[in-house]
């Protein structure tokens, strides 16, 4: 199953025409695609599903769903192709 997982705007630019931005999951930054939500700004939270950002929530939510998608065990998908090395300090 797939499942939305919330993370913070970093940084917000434009790449040919489209809003991307960079968006931190609990240590894994991804680039992801924010056309859906041309609201959001870096510091709020994002759901992110397959890449695209679907929906701003606030901070407190998105703590309360990443512990939910943790206990779940949903949460391996955002590092599984990640080098070790490349996770954020």
């Amino acid at each position: 199953m797939c499942l939305g997982i919330p993370g913070e705007i970093l940084e917000v630019r434009d790449d040919n025409g489209v809003r991307v931005g960079k968006v931190r999951f609990a240590g894994i930054t991804r680039e992801v695609c924010l056309e859906y939500v041309p609201e959001a700004m870096p510091g709020e939270f994002v759901v992110v599903h397959v890449g695209f950002a679907i929906s701003r929530i606030d901070a407190e939510e998105a703590a309360r769903a990443y512990r939910l998608l943790e206990e779940l065990g949903q949460t391996a998908e955002l590092t599984a192709d990640v080098p070790e090395s490349d996770h954020d300090p």
